[in-house]
């Protein structure tokens, strides 16, 4: 799975790469391999749904929990804490990263309504990140790894967020793309795209990090040529601080989104002792086949991620994917919705992707269709049916 970096006749050439990666017409397939994927789900969503004592319709479960949150954000934020009648601290809408909110509030000057607004914001994002997944996996493996990595990923247990009113499709876009133009050494756009996806998730810091590993590998190679990668570096670095600077200054507490988090969501950083006591419980005693579920994809993430690890993927790939883990199984919070949380990681996806990649067509074609089938089903009983937010 090593990855041969580019050369200097290459580096940075993204007309090339489009080249490679079959221009119009591969972006085309990755493009309909996502809307396959969008059209089985949605499907599995209304059966799901009318098996229901009460369906609550398709657009509902689509702009239910997370989406609800991201619709009053784009109506604005609170100046400061929210507490309840009971005088307790709550979680409120300083929690969510700006800019998903500002696009839907965006569209929704446009004259469209906050729920369609953000469902076109998230579908239109999925549409750039399976082009954007397709780009990473032709740079970093070829053509087929390209188109791989856009159905392994987009079919994968909780990719049912790429349809929902989350943030998860705009952030994969641009985690996909800043390591792209990383890759490909294009800086600027590297940069630009490393400080959305920060200012996206709180995730988009491990992002930022491995851009910085990319910056200081492209600065070693070429030392008289050091000021645009460590610039962008700098830029995607600033995000997730400007953002929690931003909450502090407007509350007028250090550590204020800190506080917002684990308020409202139970969300703290305890080194993981939340998610062994998870493992441990749920594996010994069980409490039911989704906790079940939950706690073997955790397991298949890690082993995932060993296998990726031990085939020498690219160095910022790899720096991204460790720290993006470690802050999804070092928190505590809903352990159902760690599932989600791994879907943008990508390491863990690299074994399946080189595998489906060297492997004859119709092998890849029947593992990943049975790899869809179960991911896609998944994602849309937890939330169609299973009671709690993901």
């Amino acid at each position: 799975m090593t990855v041969r970096e580019p050369g200097p006749e290459v580096a940075g050439v993204a007309e090339r790469l489009w080249e490679k990666a079959g221009r119009w017409h591969g972006a085309g397939i990755a493009v309909g391999i996502l809307a396959l994927t969008r059209l089985v789900q949605l499907l599995f969503l209304v059966v799901l749904d009318h098996a229901t004592a009460e369906p609550a319709g398709l657009r509902t479960n689509l702009l239910i929990w997370d989406g609800g949150w991201f619709q009053r954000v784009a109506e604005g934020y609170p100046s400061g804490y929210t507490y309840g009648a009971d005088g307790a601290l709550q979680g409120n809408e300083l929690a969510f990263f700006p800019l998903y909110p500002m696009l839907i509030r965006l569209l929704s000057g446009l004259g469209l309504d906050s729920g369609t607004a953000a469902l076109t914001v998230s579908w239109l994002a999925s549409v750039g990140a399976a082009v954007a997944l397709h780009l990473l996996g032709t740079s970093l493996y070829g053509r087929r790894a390209g188109w791989a990595l856009v159905a392994i990923c987009c079919s994968a247990p909780m990719s049912v967020v790429l349809s929902m009113a989350y943030s998860e499709s705009l952030f994969l876009a641009l985690v996909a793309g800043m390591f792209v133009a990383a890759h490909r050494r294009v800086w600027w756009a590297a940069g630009l795209l490393g400080l959305a996806a920060a200012l996206t998730r709180p995730t988009g810091a491990a992002a930022a990090v491995a851009l910085a590993v990319a910056a200081v590998i492209a600065v070693r190679r070429d030392p008289g040529r050091k000021w645009p990668p460590l610039a962008a570096a700098a830029v995607a670095l600033a995000g997730v601080p400007a953002y929690l600077g931003w909450v502090a200054w407007r509350v007028g507490d250090l550590d204020a989104w800190f506080k917002i988090q684990t308020a409202g969501w139970g969300t703290s950083f305890d080194f993981g002792a939340s998610t062994i006591d998870f493992l441990g419980s749920t594996l010994t005693v069980g409490e039911g086949w989704v906790p079940m579920s939950v706690a073997l994809i955790l397991l298949a993430a890690l082993a995932a991620a060993g296998v990726a690890l031990a085939g020498r993927p690219w160095l910022p790939l790899a720096v991204y994917g460790l720290v993006a883990m470690v802050l999804a199984y070092g928190q505590a919070g809903f352990y159902h919705s760690k599932p989600r949380l791994l879907l943008p990681v990508l390491l863990t996806l690299l074994p399946s992707v080189v595998a489906a990649a060297r492997a004859r067509p119709r092998v890849a074609v029947l593992a990943i269709a049975a790899w869809a089938a179960f991911g896609l089903w998944y994602g849309a009983y937890l939330v169609a049916v299973w009671p709690y937010t993901i």
